[in-house]
């Protein structure tokens, strides 16, 4: 049976997404039900999935730009044509198109057993970032997560020590999204070394 067979069997209807990139598996899984799917990889005969090597949180904002700019001018054409051929019928109220969650989490995991490799990703909403902590599975999981958290605001939910890690304590921002400005917003911060 092959890999994405064993994970579709393993996780069954948690499974949202399953495709091939460059080579590298990945599966996407509902947000609130990581941790499940991740102890399930893990502990699944023919997977085990037992070894975390990394967590990382991606910022598609300027990804979905791109997209929603697209599908504006596609209707817009639309609607042009359906002028222009004097259909009625159509609507005069600007459509409101849907934006995808702004950031992913992706956990990059691999078998030690059989040395297969597995990126299990989840969406993440801007108005509501946070996921479930996975450091009560993997140990290894505490401080990528707390570098998500401080560099691109995603929260982990159950985390033992969710405090910034590169950025000092009442930072006002979040370095790697992508609507933070290359030259930074002015931030200082003086240390005195006399104390």
């Amino acid at each position: 049976m092959s890999l994405q067979d064993r994970i579709r069997h393993c996780l069954q209807n948690d499974v949202l997404d399953l495709f091939q990139c460059q080579g590298d598996l990945f599966v996407q899984v509902p947000r609130d039900r990581i941790v499940q799917c991740l102890e399930k990889l893990r502990d699944e005969p023919g997977l085990e999935f037992d070894f975390l090597v990394d967590v990382v949180g991606v910022d598609n904002s300027a990804l979905h730009e791109k997209e929603i700019k697209a599908r504006e001018k596609a209707l817009a054409k639309e609607k042009e044509k359906a002028e222009e051929s004097g259909e009625t019928g159509v609507e005069n109220e600007p459509v409101v198109l849907e934006v995808p969650p702004r950031f992913d989490v992706i956990y990059l995991l691999l078998s030690l057993k059989s040395n297969e490799r597995l990126a299990v990703k989840v969406k993440v909403p801007e108005e509501d970032p946070e996921v479930d902590t996975v450091t009560t599975i993997w140990r290894a999981a505490d401080w990528p997560e707390r570098e998500i958290f401080d560099f691109l605001g995603i929260r982990f939910r159950g985390h033992h020590n969710l405090k910034r890690l590169m950025m000092w304590e009442g930072f006002g921002s979040y370095p790697l999204r992508k609507d933070y400005p290359l030259q930074g917003k002015g931030e200082e911060r003086h240390l005195d070394y006399d104390e």
